[in-house]
């Protein structure tokens, strides 16, 4: 039985498990997620109820939380490629900066995405600038930690570049990253690069209308020509 990815396009956590799938090369099917339709909704509950997407299954067996499920597949689905590594002490790190993406990067961005959802005389102008008040600290926190390799936690692109990938992707919409940071810029243009990274993008593209501030998605990344 093949595995299933209960997931949608257009969401930043579902790319980073989507990415982690590529890079191993494993395959599996997904299974798109329609919050609108109740019994649709209803049925996904069942399998999870926090209804949270993505949700992996596995012969039965249910995996929820991106790292985990990252984590899951390296355990019960062995191959060539790893997205951790061998040693206890570089595991450590992986899951640090996995875990500076998800919490500093991803979090505050949804947070600023959430209000933008809202009715504007609904919106929180202090969540607003507390988000961008996060995302300013962890650009300076990945600026200052990021080391000469050319990934997150070293040499080996890991875990902890599937969960930066998008994280950075749509915190970079966001609020852009600053022109001084140098390490923090390149870092992002390796991960846009990255083939896996650049697939997930391409296959959102048909759903980027419904993200809120798709006029500011820059033209690469909707595949179109650069101007003359």
């Amino acid at each position: 039985m093949a595995l299933i990815l209960h997931y949608h396009p257009l969401s930043s956590f579902c790319w980073k498990t989507l990415i982690a799938l590529y890079e191993r090369g494993l395959p599996f099917e997904t299974r798109l997620v329609n919050f609108g339709d109740a019994q649709a909704r209803a049925a996904f509950t069942d399998l999870w109820p926090t209804s949270k997407i993505p949700l992996l299954e596995d012969a039965g067996r249910v995996i929820p939380e991106t790292s985990i499920m990252i984590e899951y597949l390296e355990q019960q689905h062995p191959g060539p490629v790893s997205l951790l590594p061998g040693d206890a002490q570089a595991q450590l790190d992986v899951r640090l900066w996995d875990r500076l993406f998800d919490l500093y990067v991803m979090d505050p961005m949804q947070r600023f995405i959430g209000q933008l959802l809202r009715p504007e005389a609904e919106r929180d102008a202090s969540a607003l600038a507390a988000s961008q008040a996060g995302l300013a600290m962890a650009y300076d926190l990945i600026e200052r930690r990021l080391g000469p390799g050319p990934w997150a936690a070293g040499e080996h692109f890991s875990l902890a570049d599937c969960a930066a990938a998008p994280a950075l992707f749509y915190a970079a919409i966001v609020r852009p990253l600053p022109p001084d940071h140098g390490r923090l810029r390149a870092y992002f243009e390796r991960l846009m690069a990255r083939p896996t990274v650049q697939r997930v993008i391409v296959e959102a593209r048909p759903y980027f209308a419904y993200f809120p501030l798709h006029q500011a998605i820059p033209a690469e990344f909707l595949g179109e020509p650069p101007p003359a």
